[in-house]
């Protein structure tokens, strides 16, 4: 009886081990994807900074009211 114990437990830790790295996995993917997305975004404001810079249309467009009010 207690080595059928033991043979559960040992079952339910490599099932956990296997399923904690997975998840590492899936982390460590998202990290990179997540990175790769901010400095996207980071180069979108960039160009939109300087597209307003460029066209000198008075108040920057964060400021301005959108066309429907």
């Amino acid at each position: 009886m207690t080595e059928d114990r033991i043979t559960r437990l040992e079952e339910a830790l490599a099932h956990q081990s296997a399923l904690l790295e997975e998840l590492n996995d899936v982390i460590t993917s998202q990290a990179s994807e997540i990175d790769l997305l901010n400095r996207r975004v980071a180069m979108l404001m960039q160009r939109a900074a300087e597209q307003e810079a460029d066209n000198l249309s008075g108040a920057p467009l964060a400021d301005q009211r959108p066309p429907h009010w």
